[in-house]
């Protein structure tokens, strides 16, 4: 995970219409107000909700330094008081969404300076066959710390290849472990919404912040 940043789950907390309109709402002020702060926000996902105009979650990737005192000011709940666009003649005003703050799934890019390169005498049984060169390679992925040899082959460049075969598939599969613990917990923010306690409180059918 990049330490200057992380994710932002925007989520109506399985409630009705009116609190995925908040969501459609908020969302565009959120990357606002993470612009104005210097941050870049990008929508990574969106669930869409019930009715046209409204999203049950969003999730966005903001980067930039300034991360961690702009998600304190912004994670918790979040208030929207006025009449429902949907039913006028609902007497419910108060509707409440969250903001959940993710760390998001270890990035691991396959770059060539992240792997060191090592290669060594392989092993097995002596006699006319034995293998005199240093063909074995050992990987080491620096940013995650896997390792894999590959000694089978009789040549150099096969077991390169061989080798990076299999630390491709090691690091695919700590990502997808990564990203099944992030989903996870992802969906857990839906189950937790507190209605009260804002952290922020918007009026009015202009969406506009209370001071």
């Amino acid at each position: 995970m990049n330490a200057a940043g992380g994710w932002l789950q925007l989520s109506s907390g399985r409630g009705p219409a009116e609190c995925g309109w908040v969501i459609a709402q908020l969302l565009p002020k959120l990357v606002a107000a993470a612009t104005a702060a210097g941050l870049t926000a990008k929508l990574l996902d969106s669930s869409p909700g019930p009715l046209p105009g409204t999203l049950a979650s969003a999730l966005l990737a903001v980067d930039g330094e300034g991360f961690e005192p702009f998600a304190r000011d912004w994670t918790g709940s979040v208030q929207w008081i006025g009449a429902s666009p949907f039913r006028p003649a609902h007497r419910r005003r108060n509707w409440f969404v969250a903001i959940d703050r993710l760390d998001a799934p270890r990035e691991l890019p396959w770059r060539a300076d992240d792997v060191r390169v090592e290669t060594l005498r392989a092993g097995g049984p002596g006699g006319q066959h034995v293998n005199r060169t240093d063909s074995a390679v050992r990987l080491t992925h620096r940013p995650s710390g896997l390792q894999v040899l590959a000694r089978e082959e009789r040549s150099q460049h096969q077991n390169r290849r061989l080798a990076e075969q299999r630390l491709a598939a090691r690091l695919a599969a700590l990502a997808r472990t990564d990203r099944s613990d992030t989903d996870a917990e992802r969906w857990r923010c839906h189950d937790r919404l507190i209605r009260g306690n804002a952290r922020r409180v918007f009026v009015g059918p202009g969406f506009d912040e209370r001071g």
